[in-house]
């Protein structure tokens, strides 16, 4: 298998950019700003760190593998194109409603950044 193109690796996600640990996770949901959007919860949490970190959940109650992987892949998408509408520094886990099973590229960009705007207007994270 040949090696990938270097244009493709520098459109990658990268971990840096990913929580990747249940505590990390659950630090954000139990200490940070609940958000609502249609199809999606929104937890977000002050962080030290230079850049923006996302986490995606994605219950059982959402559907089966397939469409539970497809919401994670879409909301990773919309997220690595997005990334100027995240505030820096916070840490942002989504978890996705029953309405985000069925949501196409379009509906999934438009729901991250109404998320995003209202981080930005409710003072980007921290509980209250």
């Amino acid at each position: 298998m040949a090696p990938a193109p270097a244009a493709a690796a520098s459109q990658r996600l990268p971990k840096s950019e990913r929580l990747l640990r249940r505590s990390e996770f659950l630090r954000v949901q139990n200490h940070g700003r609940k958000l609502h959007t249609d199809a999606f919860l929104v937890f977000a949490l002050p962080t030290g760190q230079a850049r923006a970190r996302i986490g995606v959940t994605v219950s059982k109650k959402v559907g089966n593998a397939v469409q539970r992987n497809r919401v994670k892949r879409l909301l990773r998408e919309v997220y690595r194109r997005n990334k100027s509408a995240m505030p820096e520094r916070l840490d942002v886990v989504f978890v996705a409603k029953q309405k985000a099973a069925g949501l196409p590229y379009a509906a999934v960009e438009e729901q991250f950044r109404t998320a995003c705007r209202q981080l930005v207007q409710r003072g980007r994270g921290g509980r209250t």
